[in-house]
């Protein structure tokens, strides 16, 4: 083994999730109505294989060789089909890693210069758009739900190999799971978790 060379490789490198198998991108859009800031939303189309007709933010998986923040603004694009000049990226918020192998990073923009009345998302990815007063989030904390996750036996897996066997003791995890009821909208899961990060954020303003 050349050191050198190791520790030339490895002395810059940017960490990242091991056993990342998918990385999506998200955007939280602000955007003003009669002096009031509102976060745009999505119900997705029925017609589409992944969580038809559930809650959404704009995005979805990044694609090559783009960045996360790139993905996040074509996904917007693609479904609000809206110009790129509409959109102006604040930041990045805290991204999620999920117990299913994949991350979501999540950016926080501003959409201008366009009327929501008048956006006529992708039909072929949403069935329409709503919107949500960020008040409402301010005032309404989420009601917060706990789902167990622990290992699932299968034969193919060389229990022999570890102490104990089958009975080893895998340690169990917890998804914490929100839920937002706003009209007769149910915003829940990741878009809930990450619009709550938002809000905890501007609470500290």
């Amino acid at each position: 083994m050349d050191i050198i060379r190791l520790i030339n490789k490895v002395k810059d490198r940017v960490p990242k999730p091991m056993d990342q198998e998918k990385k999506y991108s998200v955007l939280i859009p602000l955007i003003q109505i009669n002096n009031e800031w509102h976060i745009i939303f999505e119900l997705r189309a029925k017609e589409l294989k992944s969580q038809p007709g559930e809650i959404s933010l704009p995005g979805g998986k990044v694609e090559g060789k783009e960045t996360f923040k790139d993905a996040a603004i074509r996904e917007t694009m693609e479904e609000l089909l809206i110009r790129r000049d509409s959109i102006y990226i604040v930041g990045e918020l805290d991204y999620l890693v999920s117990y299913a192998n994949f991350t979501t990073h999540c950016f926080l923009g501003v959409i201008s210069g366009v009327n929501v009345d008048k956006i006529i998302p992708n039909k072929s990815e949403v069935d329409h758009l709503f919107t949500v007063p960020v008040d409402f989030f301010l005032e309404n904390e989420p009601e917060k739900y706990v789902l167990d996750l622990q290992t699932v036996e299968n034969k193919e897996f060389p229990y022999y190999l570890i102490p104990n066997g089958r009975d080893y003791n895998f340690r169990k995890g917890k998804h914490h799971v929100l839920f937002y009821k706003y009209n007769d909208y149910i915003i829940w899961g990741f878009t809930a978790k990450m619009v709550n990060h938002l809000i905890e954020i501007i609470k500290d303003l």
